[in-house]
């Protein structure tokens, strides 16, 4: 299993991965777009020298919130770790890029794809009406991606000495 940042030769075969699904499919014309505007990333999932799976990214100027537009693996290649992995790696360029939190939509009858988010540490934070094209509505998925600690935000106790150690004279 290879991951690596999308490319513009790799066109033909997000397209043909998304075909194995029936709904909410990313069109060539919008994959050609966020291949080549900066504010997305596309990672992709190589096994056996094809794509495996793929997780698109949107970001905007200045927001420190990422938005996971799409993550999809093919039927084949699926329970191998490869959503998974993909995932990991967008959290994590996410956060290089500055941003403190990943949203993301999902189907509410899309139980598979709702458990595996919350077990990767994401939370239903509410219900958009008519999101989808055909009028349904989306749960709304966020997910912290720094804590407070790794933000440098004091926490609200103080510290207090451990037992036995001297009490500091102020």
């Amino acid at each position: 299993m290879r991951l690596r940042p999308a490319n513009p030769d790799d066109l033909d075969a997000l397209v043909r991965l998304e075909e194995f699904f029936p709904s909410d499919r990313l069109s060539r014309t919008r994959f050609r777009y966020l291949l080549r505007h900066g504010h997305a990333e596309i990672r992709v999932c190589e096994r056996g020298g094809a794509i495996a799976g793929n997780a698109v990214v949107l970001y905007r100027r200045g927001a420190k919130i990422a938005r996971l537009y799409s993550l999809v693996v093919h039927p084949d290649h699926q329970r191998r770790g490869i959503a998974r992995a993909l995932l990991r790696a967008v959290e994590a360029t996410a956060v290089a890029r500055g941003c403190r939190e990943m949203r993301l939509e999902v189907r509410p009858k899309n139980m598979p794809a709702i458990h595996f988010y919350q077990k990767s540490g994401y939370r239903i934070t509410g219900k958009i009406k008519n999101f989808y094209a055909d009028g349904r509505e989306a749960f709304k998925m966020d997910k912290p991606l720094v804590t407070k600690k790794e933000l440098n935000v004091p926490s609200r106790s103080p510290r207090r000495p451990a037992p036995g150690a001297p009490c500091p004279i102020p």
